[in-house]
């Protein structure tokens, strides 16, 4: 194991607030799950829009992934079979963010959701990622993102992160998902 100096991180940024017990910089989230009211929906969009696999599928349950990961994402019907999302003002979940390996990658997945008429609730230019917000058939906030590399993160002159708030390209984005996805419109 190796030691991460103590006042920056692996990435490069500076935390505003240090744990007194930090975490291993190596964990990260393997996977996330979800209560669904109906998983026909949720694989329709997951799998037929966005492109996931489905690795494993009961009546109450549905994992899917990329790459041959055991599962990026689970939704099951266990407790929430037929029902309804939280309502405004409630707390839990606000998304689960999808990183996408490249900007191309990311294109494709825009140019996925317009094909398949997806309503995008927006889009941003962060410094650190560029990000397009959805939301799922169940009404989960959704971000599919794409992050640059951490010398390109906007950095105060302390090294912390200065999140910028600008438009992405779409247009841009899109053709390089275009380039990315063959330039085939996907089928819905």
């Amino acid at each position: 194991m190796t030691a991460t100096n103590e006042t920056t991180p692996a990435a490069g940024v500076v935390p505003r607030e240090r744990s007194q017990r930090p975490i291993d910089a190596g964990v990260d989230i393997g996977h996330v799950h979800l209560r669904a009211a109906d998983l026909d929906r949720i694989r329709d969009f997951y799998v037929d829009v966005l492109g996931f696999d489905v690795v494993f599928h009961r009546p109450d349950a549905l994992f899917v992934a990329a790459g041959g990961y055991h599962h990026t994402l689970g939704f099951n019907t266990w407790e929430s079979r037929g029902g309804s999302p939280p309502p405004p003002g409630s707390t839990g979940l606000y998304h689960v963010a999808i990183r996408y390996p490249t900007r191309a990658a990311l294109g494709d997945a825009l140019r996925r959701i317009v094909a398949a008429g997806w309503p995008i609730d927006g889009a941003n230019d962060h410094g650190t990622h560029e990000a397009i917000y959805l939301r799922d058939p169940e009404q989960n906030g959704l971000e599919l993102c794409w992050d640059r590399p951490p010398d390109e993160w906007p950095l105060d002159e302390d090294g912390h992160l200065t999140f910028s708030g600008r438009r992405p390209d779409l247009d841009g984005l899109m053709a390089e998902g275009a380039e990315a996805g063959g330039g085939a419109t996907p089928a819905r």
